[in-house]
């Protein structure tokens, strides 16, 4: 339909100038950019050329919220938005912008998000914030995630597990894996992480609440589940247990979809009962 309109709209341009040619590009543009924006009514993935480098929620927006706002605004939730969802976090794109850019900057006369001086928002970078506000400007793509890529060394995976817990877990865990406390338990030579990898595993895909012992010491919170894939809780948890003094296990994803696609059993038994045999993989 476009194309049998460019012999008219050539004219016009000839007649009318080149104001014409800026409006027009603004029209083309617009239609491209709704086009990209139209995942969140079906959830469809965008694709962008590779030419195309703003930024996407797959691969650039969702790893900032599962880092710095999911222990907030995740699946558990019940008086926030689940930004960890992409519909969601599209239909409230505008107030995420103007609480984490403009109120930041001063223009938006709200409470910032995160809640300033806290450990989200000062974990929260300008770079970070320039992202989300670059990605609501330019019309919130939904994107793709990157790829996974094939198998990984033990090596690898640490190092992928690495920038992956820096990212997201150091902010409740800490960077030296010690946790908060009270408030979040350590992984730090833990004996509950040790006791169990698919529990482990389990508690990565599903999130986790309610009373936990953990080296002796009573917790109680909420973990969030994260929108993390196989390859990403294999890397991650690999980087966990070969650290901070823990046991050297290694992850590998297919332990991770072999543990997804088990049905979760209700909890019936006291969390420090003594763990399930080990599991073929150990």
């Amino acid at each position: 339909m476009q194309t049998s309109l460019l012999p008219q709209l050539r004219r016009s341009v000839v007649r009318f100038g080149p104001g014409v040619l800026a409006a027009l590009g603004c029209w083309f543009g617009a239609g491209a950019l709704a086009q990209d924006a139209t995942g969140p009514a079906t959830g469809t993935p965008v694709v962008l050329s590779a030419a195309d480098q703003h930024p996407t929620y797959l691969r650039d927006v969702l790893p900032i919220f599962m880092g710095n706002c999911s222990s907030c605004h995740n699946q558990q939730s019940r008086f926030v938005y689940n930004w960890l969802d992409y519909k969601t976090a599209y239909g409230d794109r505008w107030e995420i912008r103007r609480r984490i850019w403009d109120s930041w900057k001063g223009s938006y006369y709200k409470e910032a998000m995160p809640i300033a001086n806290s450990p989200e928002s000062l974990n929260l970078t300008e770079e970070q914030r320039r992202i989300v506000r670059e990605w609501v400007d330019q019309g919130a793509a939904r994107g793709v995630a990157p790829a996974a890529g094939g198998p990984k060394t033990k090596e690898e995976q640490i190092a992928l597990g690495r920038k992956l817990f820096s990212s997201i877990c150091a902010a409740c865990h800490q960077p030296s894996g010690q946790g908060r406390p009270n408030i979040f338990p350590p992984l730090a030579g833990s004996d509950f992480l040790n006791a169990d990898k698919s529990r482990a595993i389990r508690i990565v895909i599903s999130g986790r609440q309610g009373e936990v012992i953990v080296n002796g010491q009573k917790y109680n919170n909420n973990m969030p589940s994260f929108p993390l894939t196989d390859d990403d809780i294999a890397n991650v948890l690999t980087y966990v247990y070969n650290s901070f003094g823990n046991s050297g296990l290694d992850v590998k994803p297919e332990e991770v979809t072999a543990v997804r696609a088990q049905p979760v059993a209700p909890v019936t038994a006291p969390v420090n009962a003594a763990p399930a045999p080990p599991s073929q993989f150990e």
